[in-house]
């Protein structure tokens, strides 16, 4: 029998994967090919859900529910709520995009939503292996049908194939590292795999032989190197409102993964995978930038960018353990949640421009795309260069102030290897400014190259016009949301 607080914890779980399946039914009566009255009901769903969440995210407290395998805490919630967020405004932004290239028959792009944000709620509530385990696969299953959505589209097809195969491997090493923990500590509860560890009755080198294959499995899922092949080509291949959705809200319940395996259950590892994480940190920063350089694709370019701005997440978590002893880690963790949250947001923004510059026959990939964008539209071109100089930590931006607290969080640990690092981590910010201000330098110097009007339903122009004024926002007033993050990780270290 399930008591009462499995029904408290999983409310707004049955609640989104009723929902789907009531949407993905009622599509079936649905003849407008603008899927209007399917759009509708899943944004109120998506509003309803988040509202719910943010409701028990205020509440600050942690239940736990189904034998322990499930949590909703403080940092969870807000996390969902997040997430949430993110599909809803994905969604916006894609519905004309896939309206035109035929996308919207029969409502897939919104059940595979759907459950792919479910997966994404279940990673972040997990305090299970399993439990973990099946939110990956739930999100990863509805991504792989998402890529592959226009089947009639070669590149989307040829990106599909390469994500299921890489995201295949990828959860193996993440599934073969969590059955060695589960091996070596008898248990596949968060909360035990801690304590057993922290026995010192567990033999360290079996242990760090699991760790290896779970950190693997981690990056691959973050897109850090070197696991990061299937960033470029997947964002490159797939449908740009797809690439979207891939590169957003995924990212939120990535780092609440990484924060319930490795900060909740192999805390006491800590010494061994931060080293890890180290090295796909440096390497992140290294490559993302330099490849960036190089492209001439914007998505492609994005995705580089991607690959940098996770191996910054990873600098975060770097800094909560100094010589075997916590070291402030709520300021080390919540620099990390705060960068992740700013870098969705301004994600969603920058791929909202590019889907509304995109019309039926012509998708704007290309740099040369963005050519004299101000003359054209002033608005979307002020709203593109937020997203650029943000990603490229430039004040007042909320990216400065993601990448100023993720350094402070280095630098206060005081060890010389955390300052080289944070010294470094500066030094690739100014190559990656280089390539985010060439956009700017594209929209607002270059002659544009295509003349049609830029057209846009009035809820695409709103959602992208309050999404880029957040981000200036956010920038100017950071410590709501800092204080946010830096609760939401205390409660969850404190649980």
């Amino acid at each position: 029998m399930i008591d009462t607080q499995s029904w408290v914890a999983l409310t707004p779980e049955i609640i989104l994967l009723v929902m789907a399946c009531v949407i993905a039914l009622a599509d079936l009566a649905v003849r407008s090919p603008h899927r209007t009255a399917t759009h509708l009901l899943t944004l109120l769903t998506l509003a309803g859900v988040a509202a719910l969440q943010m409701v028990y995210a205020s509440a600050g407290t942690t239940v736990y529910g189904m034998g322990n395998m499930v949590v909703s805490d403080p940092m969870g919630n807000w996390l969902k709520v997040f997430a949430t967020l993110a599909v809803m405004v994905s969604l916006v932004y894609a519905r004309p995009y896939a309206a035109d290239r035929g996308m919207l028959h029969g409502g897939e792009l919104y059940s595979l939503n759907l459950f792919g944000l479910l997966g994404m709620f279940i990673m972040i509530s997990g305090n299970n292996f399993l439990v973990i385990y099946m939110g990956l696969e739930l999100l990863t299953l509805s991504s792989y049908a998402l890529v592959a959505l226009r089947r009639d589209h070669a590149s989307s097809s040829e990106a599909a194939m390469k994500y299921f195969v890489l995201g295949s491997m990828a959860s193996g090493f993440l599934l073969y590292g969590l059955s060695m923990m589960y091996g070596v500590t008898g248990s596949l509860d968060i909360s035990s795999v801690f304590k057993a560890i922290l026995s010192g009755r567990i033999n360290h080198q079996v242990l760090v032989f699991g760790l290896v294959f779970v950190v693997a499995g981690l990056a691959f899922k973050l897109g850090v190197v070197p696991f990061h092949m299937w960033i470029p080509d997947v964002y490159q291949g797939a449908p740009t409102a797809v690439t979207l959705m891939i590169g957003g809200a995924p990212k939120l319940a990535a780092f609440a993964v990484v924060i319930r395996l490795l900060v909740e259950g192999l805390l006491p590892l800590a010494i061994d995978w931060q080293q890890m994480l180290m090295v796909l940190s440096v390497a992140s920063l290294l490559v993302g930038n330099l490849a960036a350089i190089a492209q001439t694709n914007l998505k492609r370019m994005l995705a580089f960018s991607t690959i940098s701005q996770m191996g910054f997440v990873l600098l975060g978590l770097l800094a909560g353990v100094v010589g075997g002893k916590l070291h402030a880690p709520a300021n080390a963790y919540s620099s990390s949640m705060f960068y992740v949250i700013t870098y969705v947001l301004t994600t969603l923004a920058s791929f909202g421009v590019i889907l509304l510059l995109a019309r039926q026959g012509f998708e704007s990939e290309e740099l040369a795309d963005l050519a004299g964008l101000n003359q054209r539209s002033p608005l979307y071109a002020a709203v593109m260069a937020v997203c650029m100089f943000s990603l490229a930590g430039i004040p007042p931006m909320v990216g400065f102030y993601a990448k100023l607290s993720v350094l402070q969080a280095l630098v206060a640990t005081g060890l010389a290897s955390n300052i080289a690092l944070a010294v470094f981590a500066v030094m690739m910010s100014l190559v990656g400014a280089f390539y985010y201000l060439r956009v700017v330098k594209l929209m607002y110097f270059d002659e544009p190259q295509q003349t049609a009007p830029i057209a846009a339903p009035m809820d695409v122009r709103a959602v992208l016009s309050l999404n880029g004024a957040l981000i200036l926002l956010l920038g100017l007033v950071p410590g709501g949301l800092m204080a946010l993050c830096a609760e939401s990780v205390v409660s969850m270290l404190s649980g």
